[in-house]
């Protein structure tokens, strides 16, 4: 552990060789992921970079190869790769596994290993506003995001999870992971007009790239009269935090969960996984916080 620390105690011969992490996705651009973990970096001494990598789909593999060529000691993968990653790596994690999608990728020897913190970064951040256990989810896609946040919650204790998806095909291999591997009971409801959330639904949540920046004017289709006071509403879109789902919610009285909490304890477990260390999730929200004026 010495060596990944400033401040006099690095032998001279590792000083200028700094750990390598990152992330790969298209676009971008627009992920702030890179702040935040450099953030953490400085604030723990750690001598070490993250890399954000613009990556297209037919690049991936390259991509990996190239980490494992200069030694990365892992990355994140986002949109679009978190599933086609899986055919690079040497194994998977037991939570990569049964979601079937994998956004953290960590060396462990000289093998790379799959991960999924997503949906444990969404449930912390979940729990500082409300308890799953017992609750009735209604969650809105059916991607990578949202396979591990209808994993995880429905591990947790959530009762049932209905999912809300434009592609029946999709939407229904989540539906019957639920059903299969969970406690959890879900059906599928077809995503072809405005959704109504029923009376009975305790958390609502947003795992669709509707309203990522650049499309900062998206709204999901959605009868906002069915948004009502002390429905605890959360949206997976970190920039920008306050998304109009966030911003319509908040003004009807629900209790509302932004992205940042989700992107920083994910990022939380990224670096333990990667660095060994326990970072400070204030250090890293802060940061976010000063990005985008919130």
């Amino acid at each position: 552990m010495a060596a990944l620390i400033y401040g006099g105690r690095v032998p001279d011969q590792a000083r200028f060789l700094s750990l390598i992490t990152g992330s790969f996705s298209t676009p971008a651009g627009e992920n702030p992921t890179v702040a935040m973990v450099e953030a953490a970096y400085e604030h723990h001494h750690i001598n070490a970079r993250y890399l954000n990598c613009d990556v297209t789909p037919d690049a991936l593999g390259d991509a990996v190869r190239g980490a494992r060529a200069m030694g990365w000691i892992g990355f994140n993968c986002s949109m679009p790769h978190k599933v086609s990653v899986i055919q690079y790596l040497d194994g998977l994690g037991s939570s990569a596994s049964l979601i079937g999608a994998v956004n953290c990728v960590v060396r462990r020897e000289s093998s790379y290993i799959g991960e999924n913190t997503d949906g444990k970064g969404f449930l912390t951040a979940l729990r500082s506003v409300a308890d799953p256990v017992g609750k009735e989810l209604v969650l809105f896609g059916a991607g990578g995001a949202a396979r591990a946040i209808a994993v995880e919650t429905a591990l947790a204790g959530a009762s049932s999870i209905t999912i809300v998806n434009r592609n029946p095909a999709r939407g229904s291999k989540l539906v019957a992971l639920l059903n299969e591997k969970t406690p959890a009971k879900a059906d599928l409801v077809v995503w072809d007009r405005a959704y109504r959330i029923p009376e009975t639904t305790s958390i609502v949540v947003n795992a669709t790239s509707i309203g990522l920046f650049p499309d900062v004017a998206g709204r999901l289709n959605l009868d906002l009269n069915t948004l009502r006071p002390g429905l605890v509403v959360a949206d997976v879109i970190a920039n920008p935090p306050r998304t109009w789902l966030i911003r319509d919610a908040e003004a009807r009285g629900c209790i509302v969960l932004d992205g940042l909490g989700m992107l920083v304890n994910q990022g939380v477990i990224g670096i333990r996984h990667w660095i060994g260390i326990e970072p400070d999730p204030g250090v890293m929200r802060t940061k976010l916080e000063q990005i985008f004026g919130v």
